[in-house]
């Protein structure tokens, strides 16, 4: 009798928390929600944040507050949303720099990425162009790939910094085709930007938004694309996959999300994913992100936490096959 009188009280309480958590759901938000965005305003992921921001404020009718933390590469900003309380009131702007990257190349993580966050939604994912100093005499990734095999460690490229996407998709892309190059590392895209178009250094990998306008005013030269198809941006740039040498098949992106801490009520996450996923569906959304040179996405829970594992294997491969240590 006591056993069974026990699986009742436990059947019990089960209940009441799944009650007390759909109540919970029910009522959420009562109060304002903020996004942490763990890099300085203005970039991609700071501006896919204030969109979600806005959906949500639309939605729910609470202020919804961006909060920009940057620091070591975007760990700071994301061990911030990890420490908060899993009530559906801090939000995480994610980003591959500091959940699928910097497990591999950092020594020491505050978080684990899996552990740690619930994935709610991967709002968009943008490839990058394969650039050029227009000094080079490439027109292409074949071009390209032989000048730098006969001149290995000779060409550099830069970075927004080490353990950054440009950093490993250009070992990546460097471990893929057999050519060494040399790392210039720099404190932001917008830094390594200036010196590739002044011919300071002779490569680098830029987000499609940004690299669109300097190729079409003649500052730099697109060799490539990182996607899996073309970009609407630069119609006439053929994929880096599209150019496949000896078989290779280089696909990369960069991409944007919305995560909470784990322990986050399924409820609530479903509440959020559904107002995100319903807007990024419609024409406007679709447009908006389309004309980014993104690629609209809206994966809810199951699927970008799968996204994001393979992302940490194979940034980790990567990492070891360019024989990276972790700092």
């Amino acid at each position: 009798m006591a056993a069974i009188a026990r699986r009742v009280l436990a059947l019990v309480a089960a209940g009441a928390c799944v009650f007390a958590w759909d109540s919970y759901a029910q009522s959420y938000p009562v109060k304002p929600i903020r996004i942490i965005v763990p890099f300085v305003p203005g970039g991609p992921t700071d501006i896919q944040a204030r969109w979600a921001a806005q959906q949500l404020n639309t939605a729910f009718g609470q202020p919804v507050i961006v909060d920009n933390r940057g620091g070591a590469g975007g760990v700071l900003g994301t061990e911030a949303v990890v420490k908060s309380a899993p009530d559906g009131y801090t939000l995480l702007a994610g980003n591959p720099g500091p959940l699928t990257i910097a497990p591999s190349v950092r020594a020491q993580m505050p978080y684990d990425t899996l552990r740690d966050l619930a994935p709610i939604m991967l709002i968009a994912r943008s490839g990058s162009c394969l650039c050029v100093h227009p000094s080079l005499p490439v027109k292409d990734v074949k071009d390209f790939v032989a000048l730098a095999r006969s001149h290995p460690g000779k060409i550099n490229y830069g970075t927004p910094g080490v353990g950054t996407v440009g950093h490993l998709n250009t070992e990546l892309f460097a471990t893929q085709t057999g050519v060494k190059l040399t790392h210039i590392p720099y404190k932001g895209v917008a830094q390594s930007t200036i010196d590739l178009i002044a011919g300071h250094i002779e490569l680098g990998f830029i987000q499609f938004a940004g690299c669109a306008p300097l190729v079409q005013q003649g500052k730099i030269r697109a060799i490539g694309a990182t996607s899996g198809k073309r970009t609407p941006l630069l119609p006439n740039l053929p994929t880096i996959a599209e150019q496949g040498i000896a078989g290779f098949g280089f696909v990369s992106y960069n991409w944007n999300g919305v995560l909470a801490p784990a322990g986050t009520p399924g409820a609530v996450i479903s509440r959020i994913h559904e107002v995100l996923a319903k807007q990024l569906a419609t024409p406007e959304g679709q447009q908006l992100y389309l004309s980014q040179g993104h690629e609209p996405s809206g994966d809810g829970p199951e699927e970008y936490a799968a996204f994001i594992r393979a992302e940490i294997a194979k940034w980790s491969k990567v990492a070891k096959a360019a024989g990276i240590k972790p700092q």
